[in-house]
This record gives C-alpha cells, sequence and structure tokens, in this order.
C-alpha cells in the first residue's frame, strides 16, 4: 500500500464539492476543482476537518509528529522553530518499515532544519523544478509568449517530472509515501491572475464572501486570485493522479489531499482560530477500504493523520503520537458522524512572526470548537492579536502606501501577511463602513471569546459574557481545559510558560519570512 499526500500552503476549505454541502451563497460554487473533487466522490469527504494550529510551521510539526503543536519542542513556533530530531515523525518511520520515501516542495520550513522530519534534502524530488509554487506569476509571465494555456502546462509537466524522478527512483517491490507540498497558495500571487488564467469572475464574490471582509473590488479581486492558485493545486493534483493510474498504481495507494490552515491576507483567516483560519478541506480515497461517497461528520484534527498513516501501512504507532487514527472511521460503511466522541477539536497558536528582530512576545490563544460554538482563551489579551501596529496611529489617516502594505509584511500587525486587503483596509480604517471591521480584525481582544454559530455562523459577536451562555461557556472551558492539563500544554501547565521566554520567544538576531 502506497501513501500519497497533498497538502497545499494556506488552502483554506475551497473545493468545489464542498458547495454541495453548503447555502446557494456558498464561494464554493464559483469554482471547480474536478481532481479534489473525484478523491472524494471515490472515497470519502470530511466536513469538520481542523488544523491544530494556523500557522503552517506548528501545524506541519503536529502532522507529522501525530502530536499537538504544543508537544513538538520549537517545532511549535514558526519563526525560530528548531526540529527536534528526537521525536518520532511518520515518514522516517515508515521509512524503517522499508517504505520509499520522498517529497516535493514544501514540508516542514520556515525552520531548521528544512524539511528535516521528512529526510531534508536526502529525500527531496525537485530537481525539475520549484516554478509551481509561483503558479500564477510565472503562468502570467510566460503567457505573454506562449499563451495561458502553454504558459500552464509547463508548470504541470513540472510536477509529473519531479514526481517520476520520486518514482524512478524508488527500489524494485517497495512501497511509497510521497509528499507533495505546493505554495503556490501562499501568498504572493499576481494581481488579477485568478481571471486572466482561469476564468473567475472578482464580481460573482459579492454577496458570498464571509461578512467581516469588506465587499469591495479591491478585496473581490484579491479573494478571485486566491481561488484561482487553488484551481492550479488542483490542476497539478491532476497529473499526480494520472500519473498513478499510468503506473498502475492509484488503486493500491490511500491519496489524501488538504492544506496547512486558511486563507493568508484576510482578516480572522491565516493566524486565528475562527473558523476560516482552522477550517481545512480534507478528503481520502483508498478503494477495498474506504466506501466511495462516504460524507463524514466527525471532528478531526489534522495530526491524527500521522497515527492513520502508520496504521494503515501496518506498522506500530509510537507512543509519542498523541493523535487519534482515523482507521476505524475510514473503514467503517456509515455516514455522518461515526465516531460518538469526535464531537470537537482543539486549536492554539503561540509565536507566529510578529516583531521578532524586536522581541515581542507571541500571542497565546487556546480553542475548542463544536458543530454549535466556539469558545476561545487569549492567554494574553493586553497584547495585539496580530502583531504590533508599530507606530500605526489608529485615528489618522496617516499609513504606509498601498504598495508597502501589499508586498512587505513586516510593515504594521505582522502576523498578517501583505496583501491588497490588508492594505485596502488599513488606508480605509477611518471609514464609518470598515472601522467596525478592522477593529475586529486588528484589535485587541477579550480574554474569552464565544460564538454561537447556529446563530452567527461568521463569528461577528461575542457572547461570552452573555447570562444565557454561561452554562455553554462553561462546559467548554472546563472540555478545553482539561485536554490542554491531560496533554501538559506547557500555557497551562509551567509557570513561568516556556512560549514566553528564549528561545521561545524573545529577540531573533534574524529571521526571514
Amino acid at each position: 500500500m502506497n501513501i500519497v499526500f497533498a497538502f497545499a500552503d494556506d488552502w483554506g476549505r475551497y473545493a468545489s464539492i464542498y458547495a454541495e454541502h453548503e447555502g446557494p451563497e456558498s464561494i464554493n460554487r464559483l469554482i471547480h476543482t474536478p481532481h479534489i473533487d473525484r478523491i472524494a466522490r471515490e472515497g470519502a469527504l470530511f466536513k469538520n476537518a481542523s488544523v491544530p494550529a494556523p500557522s503552517c510551521t506548528p501545524c506541519r510539526s503536529s502532522i507529522l509528529s501525530g502530536q499537538y503543536f504544543w508537544q513538538t519542542g520549537l517545532g511549535a513556533i514558526l519563526i525560530g522553530a528548531v526540529w527536534d530530531e528526537q521525536i518520532p515523525s511518520y515518514p522516517l518511520e515508515l521509512e524503517k518499515t522499508g517504505y520509499h520515501i520522498g517529497h516535493t516542495y514544501k514540508v516542514w520550513a520556515p525552520g531548521k532544519t528544512n524539511n528535516a522530519p521528512y529526510g531534508g534534502l536526502r529525500t527531496a524530488y525537485s530537481s525539475y523544478g520549484n516554478r509551481f509554487n509561483q503558479f500564477s506569476h510565472r503562468a502570467t509571465a510566460r503567457a505573454i509568449e506562449i499563451g495561458v494555456d502553454a504558459a500552464k502546462r509547463e508548470l504541470l509537466d513540472e510536477v509529473r517530472k519531479n514526481f517520476d524522478s520520486f518514482i524512478d527512483s524508488r527500489p524494485v517491490g517497495k512501497p511509497f509515501c510521497y509528499w507533495w507540498g505546493p505554495t503556490n497558495t501562499h501568498r504572493t500571487w499576481e494581481q488579477g491572475s485568478g481571471k486572466a488564467l482561469w476564468g473567475l469572475n472578482p464580481d460573482d464574490l459579492q454577496g458570498r464572501m464571509p461578512v467581516f471582509l469588506p465587499d469591495v473590488p479591491e478585496v473581490r479581486e484579491d479573494f478571485c486570485d486566491y481561488l484561482g492558485e487553488c484551481q492550479a493545486f488542483d490542476a497539478g493534483l491532476g497529473v499526480i493522479l494520472q500519473r498513478l493510474e499510468e503506473i498502475g498504481e492509484l488503486d493500491d495507494t490511500l491519496v489524501v489531499v488538504s492544506g496547512d490552515h486558511g486563507i493568508p491576507g484576510m482578516p480572522r483567516a491565516k493566524c486565528n482560530l475562527y473558523n476560516i483560519g482552522c477550517e481545512v478541506a480534507l478528503t481520502m480515497r483508498w478503494p477495498g477500504h474506504i466506501q466511495a461517497g462516504r460524507v463524514i461528520e466527525d471532528f478531526v484534527n489534522l495530526m491524527d493523520l500521522a497515527p492513520t498513516f502508520m496504521e494503515a501501512a501496518g506498522a506500530d504507532v509510537p507512543k509519542s503520537m498523541s493523535g487519534r487514527s482515523l482507521m476505524k472511521i475510514l473503514l467503517s460503511e456509515r455516514n455522518g458522524q461515526v465516531d460518538s466522541k469526535r464531537t470537537f477539536v482543539i486549536t492554539g497558536r503561540e509565536r507566529h512572526v510578529n516583531n521578532a528582530r524586536e522581541g515581542d512576545l507571541p500571542y497565546p490563544q487556546r480553542a475548542i470548537r463544536t458543530q454549535d460554538y466556539l469558545y476561545i482563551i487569549n492567554f494574553e489579551p493586553d497584547r495585539w492579536p496580530m502583531g504590533d501596529p508599530k507606530g500605526l496611529d489608529q485615528h489618522d489617516a496617516v499609513a504606509p502606501t498601498y504598495e508597502e502594505l501589499t508586498n512587505n509584511t513586516r510593515i504594521a500587525y505582522a502576523d498578517m501577511d501583505a496583501s491588497p486587503t490588508k492594505a485596502w483596509m488599513i488606508h480605509h480604517r477611518n471609514e464609518n463602513q470598515v472601522n467596525s471591521l478592522f477593529k475586529l480584525a486588528f484589535d485587541k481582544r477579550p480574554i474569552e471569546e464565544l460564538y454561537d454559530l447556529k446563530k452567527d455562523s461568521y463569528y461577528m459577536h461575542n457572547v461570552a459574557e452573555e447570562p444565557q451562555y454561561a452554562e455553554v461557556k462553561h462546559i467548554l472551558k472546563t472540555a478545553l481545559m482539561t485536554e490542554l492539563f491531560h496533554q501538559q500544554d506547557p500555557r497551562v501547565i509551567e509557570s513561568p510558560c516556556r512560549f514566553e521566554q528564549a528561545p521561545y520567544a524573545g529577540k531573533l538576531q534574524s529571521f526571514q519570512l
């Protein structure tokens, strides 16, 4: 049995298959992802999959180790991360059992040592290039010379050649475990590329975006360009599926497709514990094991994938893995809620980027999400959730230029990626219709947040202090804190907490985004 894990950087829950389970105004009705949809139709679609942390390095630390991010040492942060080679990772564990392992593009980064939990350079297969990671930029530039379709084919050929180099290097008779991790859905992307390369119309997003986003042309175009990158990821996945079919091994391969958190450079998304930051697509195909067409509503944390891969391969699951294997769910024939205990997921974050050169501290959060509620603890409410505004006066119109805010993440609120949306919101923040949305995105937050998702699907109204929700808040907080203590979260069992001290916090001599 082989394993192929297609894992997109900064891809949220955007795939046309999800439109079938959402309302008529769903953004997913605007896009077409036939290959992701195929995996779901011939296997399983997960409706409630979440990342352990909406920040790439800690999320990937969790997935590779099968643990909560806070259990991975310096892997629990982004800037300043260091991989602890004493922690078992599922790829290296599978390699010990005889698997041929390899990866293309991003696995574990930024951090030291790059992609270490997957073997680093030793198991890298990118000799034919990394241009796919800048899909819209590369395709736009080449389209001037050779046309759009040919420009896209060049990048898809790179995917095929890189994958072929991995397959061709496999010793005869060995199963393989491959990670395909393109970063094209991470910023930046070419402005206007959603329409130019994929025929998506920004105006079709009007009235469909979350209500905490300004529904203006600049933001709609920014979101539309991101959706184009989602379709590019799907096209690359199609290449890999085709090659698996051609070599006759698709049906002997567990194919898993997901991403490491929500959309970057958008309010309340990446680096936030709201749904748009933590919800991700998850589809799986494994004929003979996963019944086709299943729709699963269990709450799943992506750190559960590591023990799942180990068990699917018939290997022993390391005792260090606190994630729970999904095998019983996958082998079931039921739809809906399969495991009665999987009714919530826990997420969190510590240090992302912020002003690491200046020694700023993390913005620590933990959350518990159920079908009906989202409860968040902000352990340090006096800190800025998206990073320090760096002197940006919130009452005056003075601000860095659009160009600076679109291209340089470190200028104001460094925990939100630079983007046209970020630039627009900062420049328009004092307008009446924008100011309240700007505050939701960037202002300090109370120690507790509670959202009734049945009534407030976009988590706009914090009901944590409303008396009628006191019992619900108590139940959720108790469940969250019980798990944090049980899983030895330093944020609740240590005083002082390691995340408040070097090397987890404080000034770094140098760093790169």
